[in-house]
């Protein structure tokens, strides 16, 4: 685990799911569903209220409404007033929902290359002048796009994001033949659930 990773604490209760012990599929149980996925990209692109998301989700809202709570539960958004009579909430992303920043970029990029032929939606890039340099195009959540409609290139040195994967460690750009799988839940190798041995006690 990075040092990056350690410093936030855990939101999600510890689930118990079948199959290989794995933080993929604990993570898709929280976040899996297109909907829990889509509304946070909702939420990242700016759009906290519940019609809003709902809009631009296509989500029945029986099931927005559902996936909002659960999401709400495993602490990945959380739930603010904005009216008092009658009371109304937004929906904003915590640190967790922010973490999810990457996938749904990866998500993009994906559809992008396989899926669709033209680029609907396109992620940009605002570097900072400097590390102080706050971007006024983000909201005080870090949420994307502060202002929806606004031009998303007003900033000097705006640029189509061309994101890599790199190590922390070494700095180097990660592809995929240089990747190997370290399986270190107990009882488990890369081929599946092992036959205890008698140094398992």
């Amino acid at each position: 685990m990075s040092a990056a990773q350690e410093t936030h604490a855990r939101t999600t209760p510890t689930v118990t799911l079948p199959g290989r012990p794995c933080s993929a599929a604990a993570a898709l149980h929280v976040v899996g569903e297109k909907w829990a996925l889509l509304a946070v990209r909702e939420i990242f692109f700016g759009n906290h209220r519940f019609e809003a998301i709902a809009r631009n989700t296509g989500a029945p809202r029986d099931r927005l409404a559902a996936r909002l709570r659960s999401l709400e539960q495993a602490g990945v958004v959380e739930r603010r007033p904005y009216n008092e009579r009658p009371p109304r909430y937004e929906y904003h992303l915590t640190d967790s929902g922010r973490d999810l920043a990457p996938v749904i970029r990866a998500l993009l990029d994906w559809g992008d290359r396989w899926v669709l032929e033209d680029r609907p939606v396109v992620m940009i890039h605002k570097p900072a002048a400097d590390p102080g340099n706050e971007d006024p195009h983000r909201d005080g959540d870090g949420d994307v796009g502060a202002d929806p409609h606004g031009p998303a290139r007003t900033h000097p040195h705006a640029h189509d994001l061309d994101a890599a994967w790199i190590c922390r460690t070494c700095g180097e750009e990660v592809v995929m033949n240089t990747l190997a799988v370290d399986v270190r839940a107990p009882g488990w190798d890369r081929s599946g659930p092992r036959a205890p041995s008698p140094s398992d006690g």
